[in-house]
């Protein structure tokens, strides 16, 4: 077994050092386990756990091959397996580098803003509409309200490390609190919630997948047809009463959903 040690190059060699020193990664040639998926998974490891940081710069193919002893093929097939996830971007003229983890949330009543702030992933909103208008037949049976109906409406692009991770839209019935554009930008929905005195209590969520719009591929900066993943939830107080309906859009090379599954008795 080799055990090689890799420090980020370039302006952030102090974070993806961190405090723990640089990265060390382990390739064992006598393993049955291919030396790519070795390499790639140490490195998918490194940048979960904040070793290698988001922005961290690590060189080239050839720099990393002669680096690490390994043949260019098996760096390059590591690195791409990580492009394909999302963590890393190769960037002409610069060499590879770190873009984020993957957030994976968990599904229960939680915002993505908290969600976002608790992985360490500086959450920031881009508040693209907030307004009135008049419910449509979806909105209306998700709130239990007449169609019609004058709802607040909310469109905010979420982001991370300046990137976009989702499109989020939500209706509430007027009146239910106060929604200030720059309070939308400053904090999550729900946080703003449970400040007004609402006590959310449960909610109705569904969660697929579709290919992205050409709109919504330019705005989350994705490739037209993308996957997407998606996301609508009622979202229920203390009464019984329904609070909030959001429908949400999320880059699936940036976000997860995870789920804990029981056995039946």
């Amino acid at each position: 077994m080799r055990t090689v040690t890799l420090a980020s190059v370039g302006k952030r060699d102090a974070d993806a050092a961190g405090a723990e020193g640089p990265v060390q990664f382990s390739v064992d040639r006598n393993s049955p386990v291919p030396l790519y998926f070795q390499l790639s998974q140490q490195l998918e490891a490194a940048i979960e756990d904040g070793r290698l940081a988001p922005g961290s710069l690590l060189g080239n193919e050839i720099e990393l091959a002669g680096r690490l002893g390994l043949s260019r093929p098996t760096v390059r097939q590591a690195i791409q397996s990580l492009v394909d996830k999302g963590l890393l971007v190769r960037r002409r003229g610069i060499g590879t580098q770190v873009v984020h983890s993957q957030v994976k949330r968990p599904l229960e009543l939680s915002s993505l803003y908290d969600d976002l702030e608790a992985a360490g992933q500086k959450p920031a909103t881009r508040v693209l509409l907030n307004t009135t208008t008049a419910a449509d037949a979806e909105v209306a049976a998700a709130l239990g309200i007449a169609e019609g109906t004058e709802v607040a409406l909310v469109e905010r692009l979420r982001l991370t490390h300046g990137e976009p991770v989702a499109h989020l839209r939500n209706h509430l019935p007027v009146g239910l609190l106060k929604l200030a554009t720059a309070d939308l930008e400053a904090t999550g929905l729900y946080r703003l919630m449970r400040a007004a005195g609402i006590t959310l209590h449960s909610a109705r969520q569904a969660v697929g997948a579709r290919a992205a719009t050409a709109e919504e591929a330019a705005r989350l900066d994705e490739p037209e047809g993308a996957p997407l993943l998606t996301m609508e939830r009622t979202t229920f107080d203390d009464t019984g009463r329904a609070v909030e309906f959001g429908s949400h859009v999320y880059r699936a090379t940036r976000y997860a959903f995870e789920f804990q599954l029981l056995v039946r008795p």
